[in-house]
């Protein structure tokens, strides 16, 4: 994996939530030249019922990849709770018509780094940024 200015590839933890009308809101967690960042990032997407919510992901990492982008960062790795996400991306799994479109949409974010890679992780710091955008999307203040 590529790294950064003085050998650093950024762990960013990822967590998002969306509410019923596509208003959600992504939190992304790094340390960056020895201070931590905290990004909060709104983002609106289509919903389908028939997707069981994992356009969510598609659209929240896709806005976390645009702002981390933003910060001059070229090698990344996102650890995000989202398992399916990653199988997604990893196994290029057969997807239904209505993520198509989305998948093609995040791997063109995902591309624009030199070197990145979307892994699963539970702990802490994702279990919190998960649950605080849960918490904002539930109250309808998510952008």
């Amino acid at each position: 994996m590529g790294r950064q200015k003085g050998g650093e590839t950024i762990a960013v933890a990822v967590g998002f939530a969306a509410d019923r009308s596509g208003v959600g809101v992504a939190y992304a967690a790094f340390q960056r030249e020895g201070r931590e960042r905290l990004l909060r990032i709104p983002f609106r997407l289509k919903r389908s019922a028939a997707l069981q919510d994992r356009e969510v992901g598609y659209a929240a990492l896709r806005a976390i990849a645009d702002a981390v982008r933003s910060h001059e960062a070229d090698a990344v790795r996102f650890v995000t709770g989202d398992e399916s996400l990653v199988a997604d991306l990893d196994e290029r799994r057969p997807l239904p018509a209505a993520l198509i479109m989305p998948y093609v949409a995040l791997r063109c974010a995902l591309n624009r780094f030199q070197h990145v890679s979307v892994v699963a992780g539970h702990d802490s710091p994702i279990d919190d940024l998960s649950a605080r955008a849960n918490a904002e999307a539930s109250l309808h203040i998510a952008a």
